[in-house]
């Protein structure tokens, strides 16, 4: 039995979810003779002891010693801020990384981190869990397939059911940065293409803090692709009927649609259709659950040199540039162009 001593910083609520995951990966990799291991931390220690005991994983006081305690890889879970000097930090110790997007706060605090992580052929993974999703894969392998035929039209939707605190909010950088950065990941992910411009717009019709803290609650970005290919990406905070998480592609050939399921949080206004009639997922957490378990299978076989980098930080800063580029024409009421410094794209 080979062990994988996986250390983790950070046990707030994303933390907490990656702690239980991690524990459970045993459950799949056990039959393949791969036991996983849990060693923790946060500057929250009681609270971080208590997570640690509940899980049967070590505790240790501090971020140096959990990295000296001899761990296969780290996994950071904590604030956006803290993530650079983690991601050096676990670099240095040649140790693969897993980070939660974004790599900084900026495209321009992440750029240096990005030199830091090549020169040291360091190795960071960064969580985009919808490139796990079961319908984001099929969507991607439907378009590589070629049976769509060429695509027109794109449209991609994150609504969460409640706003997150304003406190958090003010610091998450905006709607198009917290939220859509997501989606203008996968839109590069299946499509193969960079977004070369976004023409963004929005609203606040919900809590005044919100716009207070110089955010929307809802927007919208129109973007264009190097192929002239074009798409839509809509976000808000305020939707009741549930957290809804959906990306149509339309093409020549033929239309799909990810998260078209029971749990769909709409409804038909046609007579004599049911469909959907599930229950909603309430929060991305449940939406994307299986996604989430399935990305740190991943890190675990990065980890172990069984196969390559699913989603890389170029990727991730990539990502971070439309999202910047959205939020500049959402500020300016202008099209924006895309700066240049692609990174990547991982299988």
């Amino acid at each position: 039995m080979k062990d994988v001593v996986l250390g983790l910083v950070g046990v707030g609520r994303i933390g907490v979810m990656h702690a239980n995951n991690i524990t459970a990966l045993n459950t799949d990799l056990n039959p393949a003779g791969i036991n996983v291991r849990l060693r923790l931390t946060d500057v929250a220690q009681e609270h971080a002891r208590s997570v640690a005991a509940g899980l049967g994983a070590e505790f240790l006081p501090t971020v140096e010693e959990l990295i000296g305690s001899g761990i296969d890889g780290l996994v950071i879970a904590t604030g956006t801020a803290t993530h650079p000097d983690l991601i050096r930090a676990g670099v240095d110790a040649g140790i693969p990384v897993f980070c939660e997007k974004p790599v900084a706060m900026n495209v321009e605090d992440a750029l240096p981190v990005l030199d830091y992580i090549r020169a040291r052929n360091g190795v960071v993974q960064i969580g985009h869990q919808r490139r796990f999703d079961a319908g984001y894969l099929e969507a991607r392998r439907a378009f590589q397939s070629g049976e769509l035929g060429w695509i027109h039209s794109l449209r991609a939707v994150t609504c969460d059911m409640a706003p997150p605190p304003v406190e958090f909010i003010a610091t998450s950088g905006g709607l198009f940065r917290d939220c859509s950065v997501h989606d203008f990941d996968i839109l590069r992910w299946l499509t193969g293409r960079e977004i070369v411009s976004v023409y963004a717009t929005g609203s606040n019709n919900g809590d005044p803090a919100i716009g207070a803290v110089g955010d929307v609650d809802t927007a919208l970005a129109v973007v264009a692709f190097d192929d002239g290919t074009v798409g839509s990406v809509s976000a808000s905070r305020y939707n009741g009927a549930g957290h809804d998480v959906r990306l149509e592609i339309q093409g020549s050939a033929g239309s799909l649609m990810v998260g078209l399921d029971e749990k769909a949080a709409l409804r038909s206004a046609e007579a004599g259709v049911s469909f959907p009639g599930g229950t909603p997922h309430q929060t991305f957490a449940e939406r994307f659950d299986q996604a989430y378990r399935s990305e740190l299978h991943a890190f675990v076989e990065l980890v172990l040199g069984l196969r390559e980098n699913p989603c890389t930080p170029e990727d991730a800063v990539a990502a971070s540039r439309v999202a910047d580029a959205a939020q500049e024409s959402l500020a300016t009421g202008v099209p924006v162009a895309v700066r240049s410094g692609a990174g990547l794209l991982s299988s």
